[in-house]
């Protein structure tokens, strides 16, 4: 009952007369109710009364009379209807009332517990929905905060791909910020799993291999491999990249291009699906895919069902 502010009518009524049981005076309820922390504003009516005129009042009454006081006072009465709950609930000594009340009296004491229990229950309940809502609700404006934050990374990669169209006359320059904008691409969907990276000889520290990137799709590790060349990918280009997956255990490749594939890359690729997985992407799917605000990681599960399932790595996805 700690965040009533006001007495409803059932429990009003059921103190005022356990009020008037528990104390076998006059005085001795205005005592109670004073001990309670009543203002002295709500008791001087009935004092004086009491003083005066002691006849004209019965204990019942002068409950109910400072009773309706404090439950109509706001924040300055909160604290004394708790007390004045407290102290009834916590009753226990019911020598000190007339004979004739203490059974009434504990009945009363009994079902004013039960109403502060059933009412503390509908609190906590009421209190842990809110809490739900409360919960549900943050989460909601962190995803949303998330989903505004993508999309606008999104657009500045959609900015940044469609500038390289311009380079022509930079092409190793512009291959290179390529690579920066697609591994920015897969860091936005959280797939990216390394960027750009060489391996060496342990001995002479010599550059062996360089990959453009690792992304990790349906648990497998991806080597992704970019390329932006006038001319459609042919087998000089497509074969070191096949070659670094057959001389790695389950991993899978992506290589895009920025020109195409020239059928004879499309046919070893398929060829090359018995045993290995590789996925052909063009920049073009790329860019539309960007366009329309899509989902990068169905985007790429598409193209790796078509790969599996229908042996055709080169499954365009344009709309």
């Amino acid at each position: 009952m700690a965040d009533a502010f006001h007495y409803p009518p059932d429990l009003f009524d059921l103190l005022v007369d356990v009020l008037a049981r528990l104390n076998k005076s006059k005085k001795g309820v205005v005592l109670f109710l004073r001990g309670a922390g009543v203002d002295d504003a709500d008791l001087i009516e009935v004092d004086t009364i009491i003083r005066k005129n002691p006849d004209s009042i019965n204990k019942f009454e002068i409950a109910r009379n400072v009773l309706t006081k404090v439950n109509t006072r706001g924040d300055p009465g909160l604290r004394p209807r708790r007390e004045i709950i407290k102290r009834v609930v916590e009753f226990e000594d019911f020598s000190s009332c007339w004979p004739e009340d203490q059974l009434k009296a504990r009945g009363l004491v009994a079902a004013i517990r039960e109403a502060v229990n059933k009412k503390d229950s509908f609190t906590r309940m009421k209190q842990e929905r809110d809490s739900d809502r409360e919960r549900m609700h943050a989460h909601q404006l962190a995803e949303r905060a998330a989903i505004k934050v993508r999309q606008t990374q999104i657009e500045a990669i959609h900015t940044r791909l469609s500038a390289l169209f311009g380079m022509d006359d930079r092409p190793q320059e512009r291959g290179k910020l390529l690579e920066g904008v697609l591994n920015d691409l897969f860091r936005t969907y959280g797939i990216l799993v390394r960027e750009d990276f060489r391996r060496k000889d342990l001995d002479t520290s010599v550059v062996l291999e360089q990959i453009d990137g690792v992304i990790e799709l349906d648990g497998s590790l991806h080597l992704v491999e970019m390329k932006w060349l006038k001319d459609p990918v042919g087998i000089k280009e497509f074969f070191p990249h096949l070659t670094r997956l057959f001389l790695r255990t389950n991993v899978s490749g992506i290589f895009i291009s920025s020109s195409g594939f020239t059928e004879p890359v499309i046919k070893e690729c398929t060829t090359a699906l018995a045993q290995k997985t590789m996925l052909l992407c063009s920049l073009q799917e790329i860019l539309f895919l960007l366009q329309r605000k899509d989902d990068l990681v169905a985007f790429l599960k598409n193209k790796s069902h078509a790969a599996i399932l229908d042996k055709n790595p080169f499954l365009q996805i344009i709309s």
